[in-house]
């Protein structure tokens, strides 16, 4: 998959197949609309181009509205649709002028322009241009005169898509991460950098590497501890491990933390990039009355996360 992220520099496009959104979380419903693109592609001897926003636009027109979580930051979003076999991404910075240009001008300016699409692959509901004034019939009825068709994307895929990004986004927070990734259909990640820590695991037989999210806007699951696979960034290897989200209440800490203990590793990795695959909740985070007793319990949590990833 090729990856543009400068407008004025874009190939020429061979017979196009083209879709716009943002994609997060590139999980089975999405998955169905690139398997539709391709399709087309094979069809038409073209090539697929998935069309997204950087920064999310909502940030962009809706200033003073909640944050947007995301279930994939950018370069996590680049690598799940190089996953999924698409041609080109291109990735739009979104911002005022861009939001405020009128819906014939997207059309000529932005994607004819552009992109020259032979197919347009959209769903009813899109809209887009200033005030979100271009919809779907404005797109179908201009369409001829700029030498492209239309294929409208299923409403029932539409309705799945929104759907399972929305129960998607409920698990990881309530920890069901099982559930998730069925919804994704592969297993809920996420990157972080490996920063120094107060090494209270290392004193305990159970040293772990603290992650620091760079992205805030990142969707991370509830407090609990879990099943997980490390990939090392730097080096390529995949690890099995377990990792604790919560406050550590056992030493009465009062931060957030996210800390992964790799089994039969020990390395210092200080300062490098880990993606960890999260695949089990195994339990909530619990206060223990010692040292010994959180020791204890890491052990049986140790057993239980090596049964579940030789299970996989």
């Amino acid at each position: 998959m090729q990856v543009h992220r400068d407008l004025a520099q874009l190939p020429a496009f061979r017979s196009a197949i083209v879709t716009i959104g943002t994609f997060d979380g590139v999980h089975a419903g999405h998955r169905q609309i690139i398997a539709l693109m391709k399709r087309e592609a094979q069809e038409h001897g073209g090539e697929t181009v998935l069309i997204t926003f950087h920064p999310h636009p909502r940030d962009v027109v809706q200033v003073d509205g909640p944050p947007v979580y995301l279930l994939t930051t950018l370069e996590e979003k680049i690598s799940a649709l190089e996953e999924a076999g698409l041609d080109h991404l291109v990735i739009v910075p979104f911002h005022d002028a861009f939001a405020n240009q009128s819906a014939e001008a997207y059309i000529t300016q932005f994607l004819v322009a552009r992109f020259h699409p032979h197919v347009m692959v959209i769903g009813h509901d899109h809209r887009f241009g200033k005030n979100r004034t271009g919809d779907f019939a404005l797109l179908q009825h201009l369409a001829p005169q700029h030498g492209f068709s239309v294929v409208e994307i299923p409403a029932f895929m539409l309705e799945e898509i929104t759907i399972s990004s929305t129960r998607i986004r409920e698990a990881v927070l309530a920890g069901a991460i099982s559930r998730a990734n069925q919804l994704l259909s592969y297993p809920y990640f996420f990157c972080g950098q490996v920063v120094l820590g107060n090494q209270l695991g290392r004193t305990i037989g159970f040293p772990t590497a603290n992650l620091q999210i760079a992205d805030p806007r990142k969707l991370i699951p509830a407090h609990g501890v879990y099943a997980v696979r490390v990939d090392r960034m730097a080096t390529g290897d995949s690890l099995n491990g377990m990792m604790n989200i919560g406050v550590r209440p056992t030493v009465d800490g009062t931060q957030r933390m996210i800390e992964v203990h790799i089994f039969d590793f020990d390395a210092m990795i200080y300062d490098e990039v880990l993606r960890i695959h999260v695949y089990h909740r195994l339990r909530d985070e619990q206060k223990f009355q010692g040292l010994d007793g959180l020791k204890a319990q890491l052990a049986q949590d140790a057993a239980n996360a090596r049964e579940l990833l030789q299970a996989i």
